[in-house]
């Protein structure tokens, strides 16, 4: 009774004591049940938070689920059931699609993750990391195209839905900065609302986060029995540059508020600037976001207190929001018929060889670049993960976090570059279809 009444007491969920968190969930499940929730942001936030926590919980302590992107699985999947077989009161569901397509919290998380997560890299990192990952990330991701494309036509896909449906997805750089950019700029360009697309965008990068994991893995087992081809967690074959990415000139800071609020401000501010110029240029408005932060993080032209405000609007956004937007996505844009409808042996397949593709590249071309082949091959696979959540996964699956600056770059400017030119070549070949 002691143990049942200390593991009570100790146990969290979301940060939130279990005790305190299941009164919150009988409060909201009550409401909800009862049609008194208020249809309002704070109702919506109440019942996508509820759930987020809970099931992001459950996604990171279940055996084998918690190794393979169970948080992410779970918050997509389960909303989506009980929507399919009506668990849902109707007056919930409205209250969610008030805060998710009436307030749009989903393109606010957008702009956060985004803006946030780019203005918050270490900028010799970004410089850094970017020239000595250019030809792995180019390498593989070429061998990934051309591997998925190949498999995809075996398999009976054609090459535009192998390439924009299956290949995008799994190297766009996760959820957040890469599936739900890349609905709005396909909502954009071929006209159907945002929902429809990250139905059949959010399995694919499921499934290689899946896929990349297993590789890494198997990875690390071959890293153990050959020694000479492992750094055991780096990547270089040099002390003096692994050095640059290990070494951390500020140490954490307390988080201003204040400086929060202004970074925040200016969230808003890059959102609305990639509006502006998709009037001009014609490129859907989230891509050219990207694009503004990028060159402002290179060129210096933020205050760094203002880098930090955008990094903190990030960091909370990352860990309170994602896993209850993924509840507000299960349950509106993510309908269970479309996800099954999606699935196929072929379909597997197919994900499987643009993940294994990227891996072997890295593997095989690290010698060239003074590279450890089995570093290198993770951290390549990290472009196809799920973004951070994916990087953490992938690098704990092969004991390999040292290389977290390295799958950071893989995954956000991989991510990102691959979202812009997607964009590109599909308003560049949609008139065409």
């Amino acid at each position: 009774m002691q143990r049942y009444k200390s593991l009570m007491q100790n146990s969290e969920v979301g940060a939130v004591p279990l005790l305190l968190f299941v009164s919150i969930t009988l409060i909201v499940g009550c409401s909800a049940y009862a049609g008194v929730l208020p249809k309002n942001m704070i109702g919506g936030l109440a019942v996508i938070m509820t759930l987020g926590f809970a099931f992001s919980k459950v996604g990171r302590v279940l055996p084998l689920l918690k190794d393979i992107g169970g948080p992410a699985i779970l918050c997509l999947i389960i909303p989506s059931m009980l929507v399919y077989f009506d668990l849902f009161e109707k007056h919930t569901l409205d209250t969610v699609h008030l805060l998710m397509k009436e307030a749009n919290l989903l393109y606010f998380v957008i702009a956060c993750l985004v803006v946030g997560s780019i203005l918050g890299m270490n900028r010799i990192i970004l410089i850094q990391g970017m020239t000595r990952m250019f030809v792995p990330l180019v390498a593989g991701t070429v061998a990934a195209i051309i591997s998925g494309l190949l498999v995809g036509m075996l398999c009976g896909y054609t090459p535009y839905h192998t390439f924009f449906f299956i290949i995008v997805p799994i190297i766009g750089g996760g959820i957040g900065e890469g599936i739900l950019p890349l609905s709005l700029a396909y909502s954009a360009i071929l006209g159907q609302t945002p929902d429809v697309y990250v139905a059949q965008l959010a399995p694919a990068a499921v499934v290689g986060n899946i896929f990349a994991i297993v590789c890494a893995g198997v990875l690390a087992r071959i890293g153990q029995r050959c020694p000479s081809l492992t750094g055991n967690g780096m990547l270089i074959r040099s002390d003096a540059d692994n050095r640059i990415f290990t070494h951390t000139p500020n140490s954490p800071q307390q988080t201003d508020f204040q400086l929060m609020g202004g970074g925040l401000l200016m969230i808003c501010a890059f959102f609305i600037a990639g509006g502006l110029l998709e009037k001009l240029v014609h490129i859907p408005g989230p891509v050219l976001m990207i694009l503004i932060a990028v060159l402002c993080k290179y060129s210096q032209v933020i205050p760094s207190s203002m880098e930090k405000g955008a990094y903190s609007c990030y960091q909370f956004v990352s860990t309170a929001l994602v896993w209850p937007l993924m509840i507000g996505l299960g349950m509106l844009y993510v309908p269970l018929e479309n996800v099954v409808a999606v699935f196929s042996v072929g379909y597997v397949v197919v994900c499987g060889a643009v993940v294994f593709a990227m891996s072997l590249s890295g593997y095989f071309i690290a010698s060239y670049l003074n590279m450890y082949p089995v570093e290198a091959a993770i951290v390549t696979s990290c472009h196809s993960g799920l973004g951070g959540t994916g990087d953490v996964a992938i690098l704990s699956a092969s004991n390999r976090m040292a290389l977290m600056p390295f799958a950071q770059i893989a995954t956000r400017i991989g991510g990102a570059s691959t979202v812009i030119a997607a964009t590109l070549l599909l308003s560049a070949v949609s008139p065409s279809l």
